[in-house]
């Protein structure tokens, strides 16, 4: 069911050193990558609910409930990991500025029907086929867009890691002495040796307080009724503030989606294997989407592949789902423990940056891959521009005051991310101006062609020559 090998490739050899089958390792190794790969994704997921107000243990049962249900749908291929997505915590800003627990409902209900757009988006995909729809993304627009969701991420890094650096610093050169130096085992558990680590070298420094831990019951239900969008439908429903909610929340899975593809794509690369064309973006789609809608019906964060354990597959180069999915069992167990969430939120912001610094850094490296592993040739200028703006835009709105591009329509604020507004600047570029390469009309081929176009992330798009 998980055997990778029955993905197209995206036109490289498999790198001497790649694992497709982890069970070759042994159960105890595949154990170990799994809690890898599930401490690799706790910082940024604990962040969502931290910041909004919704419930961590809640987030890290449908982290892994929604992991294993997206495997389910993509047929075990996929070696991703779903957790909290950071794309709607404005929209429950604007519904529960404060976190307050009479509003976060309604903002989830919101949630859960963007949710509902995922599969709207993946029935397009079923009914049209891959190749109408991907000839949108060449490697031209989705080489930039990777390169820009790890450069985003990075911000963040450095502020958690300005919180104390030695100990970042720490996290570092664990990752890196583990990864470059080490011998067997070691080598490819970095990530998981730069936590523990640096999580004790934190604690000799005396910056973590373990209060809470000691606080909390060693066994809890995750999810409380009174958190789920049902608990809303009874005599103090306000039908107002879900209409609000719905209509404010709603578009914001637009970014999301086209950030889907480009976490697919870097999957993509990562693992020298084609998940756009097999299983298919209509099946990672619809996934993503009713893990979505499953964790916000629930109270926990809406649900995106991530891209902290894209960075540990490049890392490792450990590519079995197997693995992920034995991640996702570990912290739909560990939900049930409110200390180990304790311990888990009382990790410093600094150990966290440390780990994050690098595995944002490799995910930008992957786009890097991806250009030149397709041979994007950047001596035609539509490229330069294409590739110019995707970045400029992306960074640049990321980084100003907003945040975003604000904009109403009819009375309702919209806000587009930086990487959706570079996205759609860099698909559009890539249909209107001319010198496509051969073979490669940017989504205006007739229908009849259309079935015979191959997907831009395969090895023959690659090996076609550059029109002048």
């Amino acid at each position: 069911m998980s055997d990778t090998k029955t993905v197209p490739t995206m036109g490289a050899d498999d790198a001497p050193d790649a694992v497709y089958d982890a069970r070759t390792l042994g159960a105890p190794k595949m154990t170990i990558f799994g809690i890898q790969h599930m401490f690799a994704m706790f910082g940024a997921t604990i962040l969502v609910p931290t910041l909004t107000g919704l419930s961590v243990s809640a987030t890290l049962l449908f982290a892994g409930l929604g992991t294993l249900l997206f495997h389910f749908l993509a047929k075990g291929k996929v070696p991703a990991f779903l957790g909290s997505s950071f794309a709607f915590i404005a929209g429950y800003a604007a519904i529960a500025p404060n976190g307050e627990a009479a509003l976060l409902p309604y903002a989830c209900l919101g949630v859960a029907c963007a949710g509902l757009l995922y599969l709207i988006v993946s029935a397009l995909f079923k009914v049209f086929g891959p190749q109408r729809i991907m000839r949108f993304f060449p490697p031209v627009v989705t080489g930039p867009i990777v390169i820009c969701i790890g450069l985003i991420l990075a911000p963040s890094a450095i502020a958690n890691c300005e919180t104390n650096w030695p100990v970042a610093l720490v996290a570092i050169a664990i990752i890196v002495i583990s990864n470059i130096w080490g011998r067997g085992m070691i080598r490819i558990i970095p990530i998981l040796l730069g936590v523990i680590g640096s999580y004790v070298a934190a604690a000799f420094a005396g910056v973590v307080d373990f209060a809470p831990v000691a606080d909390a019951a060693w066994i809890g239900l995750p999810v409380l009724w009174d958190n789920t969008v049902f608990a809303l439908f009874g005599p103090n429903f306000d039908a107002g503030l879900a209409i609000t909610a719905i209509i404010t929340i709603m578009p914001l899975a637009f970014a999301t989606i086209i950030e889907h593809i480009g976490d697919m794509s870097a999957i993509s690369s990562t693992c020298n294997r084609n998940f756009i064309a097999e299983p298919g973006l209509h099946r990672t789609l619809l996934g993503d989407g009713l893990a979505t809608i499953a964790a916000s019906l629930f109270g926990a964060p809406a649900n995106t592949t991530y891209g902290e354990n894209t960075g540990v597959l490049a890392l490792t180069r450990v590519f079995d789902p197997r693995v992920v999915r034995i991640a996702a069992c570990f912290a739909i167990l560990f939900s049930f423990c409110p200390k180990f969430a304790a311990v888990i939120s009382c990790m410093p912001a600094c150990v966290i940056g440390g780990v994050s610094l690098v595995l944002y850094g490799m995910i930008s490296a992957v786009g890097i891959r991806n250009l030149v592993e397709n041979h994007v040739d950047f001596m035609m200028s539509r490229n330069v521009l294409i590739t110019a703006l995707i970045l400029v835009l992306s960074l640049g709105i990321a980084s100003s005051a907003a945040g975003a591009i604000v904009f109403e329509v009819g009375g309702v604020t919209v806000a587009l991310s930086g990487l959706a507004v570079g996205s759609v600047v860099g698909i559009l570029l890539n249909i209107i101006l001319p010198g496509k390469e051969e073979g490669w009309d940017g989504g205006l081929a007739t229908e009849a062609e259309a079935d015979d176009v191959p997907l831009p992330l395969e090895a023959e798009v690659t090996s076609l020559p550059i029109a002048d």
